[in-house]
Protein backbone atom coordinates (compact mmCIF):
# COMPACT_ATOMS: atom_id res chain seq x y z
CA UNK A 1 0.00 0.00 0.00
CA UNK A 2 2.54 2.50 -1.26
CA UNK A 3 2.28 4.95 -4.12
CA UNK A 4 0.39 8.06 -5.20
CA UNK A 5 0.53 10.32 -8.28
CA UNK A 6 4.07 11.46 -7.40
CA UNK A 7 5.27 7.87 -7.71
CA UNK A 8 4.87 8.05 -11.48
CA UNK A 9 7.94 10.29 -11.68
CA UNK A 10 9.97 7.65 -9.82
CA UNK A 11 8.74 4.98 -12.23
CA UNK A 12 9.79 7.13 -15.18
CA UNK A 13 13.24 7.50 -13.62
CA UNK A 14 13.52 3.72 -13.39
CA UNK A 15 12.51 3.40 -17.05
CA UNK A 16 15.07 6.04 -18.04
CA UNK A 17 17.78 4.26 -16.05
CA UNK A 18 16.96 1.00 -17.81
CA UNK A 19 17.34 2.70 -21.18
CA UNK A 20 21.00 3.34 -20.40
CA UNK A 21 21.53 0.21 -18.26
CA UNK A 22 19.70 -2.60 -20.09
CA UNK A 23 19.26 -5.82 -18.14
CA UNK A 24 18.88 -9.33 -19.44
CA UNK A 25 15.66 -10.19 -17.64
CA UNK A 26 12.10 -8.96 -17.46
CA UNK A 27 11.28 -5.99 -15.25
CA UNK A 28 7.78 -5.43 -13.89
CA UNK A 29 6.23 -2.96 -11.46
CA UNK A 30 3.09 -3.88 -9.52
CA UNK A 31 1.64 -0.64 -8.15
CA UNK A 32 -1.58 -0.25 -6.17
CA UNK A 33 -4.73 -0.58 -8.29
CA UNK A 34 -5.28 3.19 -8.21
CA UNK A 35 -2.06 3.73 -10.19
CA UNK A 36 -2.14 0.87 -12.71
CA UNK A 37 -3.76 2.78 -15.55
CA UNK A 38 -1.62 5.90 -15.09
CA UNK A 39 1.58 3.88 -14.68
CA UNK A 40 0.83 1.82 -17.79
CA UNK A 41 0.47 5.08 -19.72
CA UNK A 42 3.56 6.63 -18.17
CA UNK A 43 5.72 3.61 -18.99
CA UNK A 44 4.28 2.80 -22.41
CA UNK A 45 7.04 1.72 -24.77
CA UNK A 46 9.60 1.34 -21.95
CA UNK A 47 9.54 -2.45 -21.83
CA UNK A 48 8.57 -2.42 -18.14
CA UNK A 49 5.57 -4.66 -17.54
CA UNK A 50 2.72 -3.66 -15.22
CA UNK A 51 1.00 -5.92 -12.73
CA UNK A 52 -1.61 -5.85 -10.01
CA UNK A 53 -1.04 -6.80 -6.38
CA UNK A 54 -4.15 -8.98 -6.07
CA UNK A 55 -7.44 -9.74 -7.78
CA UNK A 56 -10.86 -11.07 -6.89
CA UNK A 57 -11.79 -14.66 -7.77
CA UNK A 58 -15.08 -13.25 -9.07
CA UNK A 59 -15.61 -11.87 -12.56
CA UNK A 60 -18.10 -9.20 -11.50
CA UNK A 61 -21.01 -8.62 -9.15
CA UNK A 62 -21.89 -7.21 -5.75
CA UNK A 63 -18.40 -7.29 -4.24
CA UNK A 64 -17.86 -3.68 -3.23
CA UNK A 65 -14.20 -2.74 -2.97
CA UNK A 66 -12.86 -5.77 -4.86
CA UNK A 67 -10.96 -5.53 -8.15
CA UNK A 68 -11.49 -8.25 -10.75
CA UNK A 69 -8.84 -9.69 -13.04
CA UNK A 70 -10.69 -8.21 -16.01
CA UNK A 71 -10.48 -4.77 -14.41
CA UNK A 72 -6.71 -5.14 -14.03
CA UNK A 73 -6.38 -6.05 -17.71
CA UNK A 74 -8.59 -3.12 -18.67
CA UNK A 75 -6.34 -0.80 -16.64
CA UNK A 76 -3.21 -2.01 -18.44
CA UNK A 77 -1.87 -4.86 -16.30
CA UNK A 78 -0.45 -8.05 -17.77
CA UNK A 79 0.57 -9.74 -14.49
CA UNK A 80 -0.84 -10.13 -11.00
CA UNK A 81 0.67 -11.16 -7.65
CA UNK A 82 -1.48 -13.74 -5.86
CA UNK A 83 -1.20 -15.44 -2.49
CA UNK A 84 1.27 -12.93 -1.07
CA UNK A 85 2.01 -13.68 2.58
CA UNK A 86 0.43 -10.39 3.61
CA UNK A 87 -2.80 -11.49 1.93
CA UNK A 88 -2.61 -14.94 3.47
CA UNK A 89 -1.84 -13.66 6.97
CA UNK A 90 -3.60 -10.30 7.08
CA UNK A 91 -6.71 -11.30 5.12
CA UNK A 92 -6.96 -14.98 5.97
CA UNK A 93 -6.54 -16.22 2.42
CA UNK A 94 -6.34 -20.00 2.21
CA UNK A 95 -4.72 -22.05 -0.51
CA UNK A 96 -8.16 -22.67 -2.03
CA UNK A 97 -8.79 -18.91 -2.18
CA UNK A 98 -5.47 -18.37 -3.93
CA UNK A 99 -6.26 -21.14 -6.41
CA UNK A 100 -9.61 -19.52 -7.21
CA UNK A 101 -7.88 -16.21 -7.88
CA UNK A 102 -5.33 -17.94 -10.10
CA UNK A 103 -8.14 -19.42 -12.19
CA UNK A 104 -9.73 -15.98 -12.53
CA UNK A 105 -6.42 -14.43 -13.53
CA UNK A 106 -5.74 -17.05 -16.19
CA UNK A 107 -9.26 -16.70 -17.59
CA UNK A 108 -8.71 -12.95 -17.95
CA UNK A 109 -5.34 -13.37 -19.67
CA UNK A 110 -3.14 -12.29 -16.76
CA UNK A 111 0.15 -14.01 -15.91
CA UNK A 112 0.02 -14.90 -12.20
CA UNK A 113 2.95 -14.67 -9.80
CA UNK A 114 1.92 -17.12 -7.09
CA UNK A 115 3.56 -16.67 -3.70
CA UNK A 116 4.38 -19.40 -1.19
CA UNK A 117 6.39 -19.33 2.02
CA UNK A 118 6.72 -20.50 5.59
CA UNK A 119 6.55 -18.67 8.93
CA UNK A 120 9.50 -18.48 11.32
CA UNK A 121 7.85 -21.02 13.62
CA UNK A 122 7.31 -23.44 10.75
CA UNK A 123 10.98 -23.12 9.78
CA UNK A 124 12.16 -23.58 13.37
CA UNK A 125 10.31 -26.89 13.72
CA UNK A 126 11.61 -28.17 10.40
CA UNK A 127 8.43 -27.79 8.38
CA UNK A 128 9.59 -25.18 5.84
CA UNK A 129 9.74 -27.39 2.75
CA UNK A 130 6.63 -29.33 3.73
CA UNK A 131 4.58 -26.16 4.17
CA UNK A 132 5.82 -24.62 0.95
CA UNK A 133 5.30 -27.70 -1.23
CA UNK A 134 1.80 -28.14 0.22
CA UNK A 135 1.04 -24.54 -0.77
CA UNK A 136 2.33 -25.21 -4.29
CA UNK A 137 0.08 -28.25 -4.68
CA UNK A 138 -3.02 -26.56 -3.26
CA UNK A 139 -2.60 -23.01 -4.60
CA UNK A 140 -1.73 -23.86 -8.21
CA UNK A 141 -4.73 -25.33 -10.05
CA UNK A 142 -4.13 -27.74 -12.91
CA UNK A 143 -5.81 -25.21 -15.20
CA UNK A 144 -2.45 -23.40 -15.20
CA UNK A 145 -1.16 -26.03 -17.62
CA UNK A 146 -0.25 -24.37 -20.89
CA UNK A 147 -0.31 -20.86 -19.39
CA UNK A 148 2.58 -18.60 -18.41
CA UNK A 149 3.06 -18.27 -14.67
CA UNK A 150 5.76 -18.22 -12.04
CA UNK A 151 6.10 -19.08 -8.38
CA UNK A 152 7.68 -16.75 -5.82
CA UNK A 153 9.20 -18.19 -2.65
CA UNK A 154 8.94 -15.59 0.08
CA UNK A 155 9.77 -16.78 3.59
CA UNK A 156 7.27 -14.88 5.71
CA UNK A 157 9.81 -14.20 8.44
CA UNK A 158 12.22 -12.52 6.03
CA UNK A 159 9.82 -10.01 4.49
CA UNK A 160 10.61 -6.49 5.65
CA UNK A 161 12.69 -7.83 8.54
CA UNK A 162 16.11 -7.37 6.99
CA UNK A 163 16.69 -11.09 7.57
CA UNK A 164 17.50 -13.33 4.63
CA UNK A 165 17.81 -17.13 4.56
CA UNK A 166 21.22 -18.52 3.72
CA UNK A 167 21.83 -19.38 0.07
CA UNK A 168 21.75 -23.07 1.03
CA UNK A 169 18.32 -22.59 2.66
CA UNK A 170 16.98 -20.75 -0.39
CA UNK A 171 18.30 -23.43 -2.74
CA UNK A 172 16.80 -26.22 -0.63
CA UNK A 173 13.32 -24.69 -0.76
CA UNK A 174 13.58 -23.87 -4.46
CA UNK A 175 14.59 -27.48 -5.12
CA UNK A 176 11.51 -28.67 -3.22
CA UNK A 177 9.30 -26.24 -5.16
CA UNK A 178 10.81 -27.45 -8.44
CA UNK A 179 10.06 -31.05 -7.51
CA UNK A 180 6.46 -30.18 -6.63
CA UNK A 181 6.01 -28.24 -9.88
CA UNK A 182 7.44 -31.08 -11.97
CA UNK A 183 5.19 -33.56 -10.19
CA UNK A 184 2.13 -31.39 -10.80
CA UNK A 185 2.77 -30.02 -14.29
CA UNK A 186 5.25 -32.45 -15.85
CA UNK A 187 7.92 -31.06 -18.19
CA UNK A 188 6.41 -27.55 -18.01
CA UNK A 189 6.92 -27.59 -14.25
CA UNK A 190 10.61 -28.28 -14.77
CA UNK A 191 11.10 -24.89 -16.42
CA UNK A 192 8.56 -22.72 -14.57
CA UNK A 193 10.43 -19.67 -13.21
CA UNK A 194 10.84 -19.62 -9.44
CA UNK A 195 11.49 -16.17 -7.96
CA UNK A 196 12.86 -15.39 -4.52
CA UNK A 197 11.31 -12.67 -2.38
CA UNK A 198 12.18 -11.65 1.14
CA UNK A 199 14.45 -8.70 2.01
CA UNK A 200 16.12 -8.62 -1.41
CA UNK A 201 18.44 -5.61 -1.45
CA UNK A 202 21.25 -4.25 -3.59
CA UNK A 203 23.89 -5.72 -1.29
CA UNK A 204 22.56 -9.29 -1.45
CA UNK A 205 20.85 -9.38 -4.85
CA UNK A 206 23.81 -10.76 -6.82
CA UNK A 207 24.32 -13.62 -4.39
CA UNK A 208 20.61 -14.46 -4.23
CA UNK A 209 20.11 -14.27 -7.99
CA UNK A 210 23.18 -16.43 -8.50
CA UNK A 211 21.73 -19.24 -6.40
CA UNK A 212 20.65 -22.46 -8.07
CA UNK A 213 17.16 -22.34 -9.57
CA UNK A 214 16.53 -18.69 -8.63
CA UNK A 215 15.11 -17.15 -11.80
CA UNK A 216 14.45 -13.67 -10.45
CA UNK A 217 13.41 -11.61 -7.47
CA UNK A 218 10.11 -10.40 -6.08
CA UNK A 219 11.15 -7.08 -4.54
CA UNK A 220 9.20 -5.14 -1.96
CA UNK A 221 10.37 -1.95 -0.24
CA UNK A 222 13.62 -1.75 -2.20
CA UNK A 223 11.65 -1.21 -5.40
CA UNK A 224 10.13 2.07 -4.25
CA UNK A 225 12.98 4.26 -5.47
CA UNK A 226 15.58 4.15 -8.22
CA UNK A 227 18.32 4.60 -5.62
CA UNK A 228 17.53 1.27 -3.96
CA UNK A 229 16.09 -0.62 -6.96
CA UNK A 230 18.90 0.07 -9.42
CA UNK A 231 21.40 -2.00 -7.46
CA UNK A 232 19.10 -5.01 -7.73
CA UNK A 233 18.55 -4.38 -11.43
CA UNK A 234 22.30 -4.26 -11.97
CA UNK A 235 22.64 -7.65 -10.30
CA UNK A 236 20.10 -9.12 -12.73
Amino acid sequence: MNGVEASLAEAREIASWLDSHPVGGRVAICPPATLISRMAAALAGSGIEIGGQDCSPEVSGAFTGDVSAEMLVDAGASLVILGHSERRQGHGERNADVAAKVRAAIAAGLEPIICVGESLQERRIGRATGVVTAQVRASLPLSLSGSAFCVAYEPVWAIGSGLTPSIAEIEAVHLAIRSALAERFGPAGEVTPILYGGSVKADNAAEVLGARDVAGALVGGASLSLETFSGILEAA
